[in-house]
């Protein structure tokens, strides 16, 4: 007979694992002392105390330990088991890369938009943009309704997603209840659906505008921007666009105040003043 401590030395299994696995039912004393209530162990416990281990490395539950002890005595008695437990691993491991996927989207667009905020001066600037493929929903009503625009595009395209969110503004005014716009979001490649059109957004010349701070306070910029526009007898095409580098977060609906949103005014070819 062991005590519980020679018998921990000789399987690689802690006294506290020991004692668990006794708790349990799992793997159970030889002999239990009266009064002390040490706990004594003989050589044929030793074999099990391995199967255990080894099962346990395999990521086995304890009650699939259990049952396997109880009904099984051979390696291949128990391919069912091992079958099994593969395709449970192959599952979780789709599961994290998927996991991982977001994690590493999160954390670039988070360092993304840190850099666009130390960078960005908050003047009006005039750039060049490339053509984008976007997909992109159509809506009509309150500017907040984009959400459930992007929730779509999310869910069909997923990783095929590849820049920043954005809202497509078909009205030249402000609208607060019946406003036209497209939710829409950068993608890599994607067809059509019922819902969601694909579609390729033009490049060329721009006005573009940082504006850090909350979504109601937009309209101080889209002031500057446009005075900016009227200044330099500049005629916009339609939509305007306005691209969210930062917003409400995964995790966090964050400080609104370092939302951080630019506007952009495509410059119609033929005023092109350059």
């Amino acid at each position: 007979m062991f005590s519980i401590g020679e018998f921990s030395k000789m399987t690689g299994l802690t006294v506290k694992t020991l004692r668990f696995y006794h708790e349990q039912g799992l793997l159970t004393p030889t002999h239990v002392e009266a009064g002390s209530g040490y706990r004594f162990y003989n050589e044929s416990k030793i074999e099990t105390a391995r199967v255990i281990a080894t099962l346990r490395d395999l990521d086995f539950s304890l009650a699939d330990i259990k049952q396997i002890l109880r009904d099984h005595h051979d390696d291949a008695e128990i391919i069912s088991f091992l079958e099994s437990q593969k395709d449970e691993i192959r599952e979780r491991m789709r599961k994290d890369r998927e996991v991982l996927r977001l994690l590493e989207k999160t954390i670039h667009h988070e360092k993304d938009a840190t850099t666009q905020m130390q960078q960005a001066t908050y003047q009006v600037e005039r750039k060049s943009i490339a053509p984008q493929l976007v997909a992109s929903v159509r809506m009509k009503g309150k500017y907040s309704d984009c959400g459930s625009g992007f929730s779509k595009i999310g869910r069909k395209f997923g990783r095929y997603i590849s820049g920043k969110p954005m809202m497509l503004h078909h009205d030249n005014e402000y609208r607060a209840e019946d406003a036209n716009f497209d939710a829409a979001m950068p993608i890599k490649r994607g067809e059509s659906t019922d819902e969601i059109t694909v579609q390729e957004l033009p490049g060329g010349e721009c006005l573009s505008l940082m504006h850090l701070g909350p979504y109601e306070e937009l309209g101080r910029s889209y002031e500057k921007i446009l005075k900016q526009s009227k200044a330099d007898n500049i005629e916009i095409d339609m939509p305007t666009r306005e691209i969210y580098h930062k917003g409400p977060g995964m995790i966090f609906k964050g400080n609104p105040k370092r939302y951080l949103t630019e506007i952009q005014f495509m410059i119609a070819a033929a005023t092109d003043n350059a």
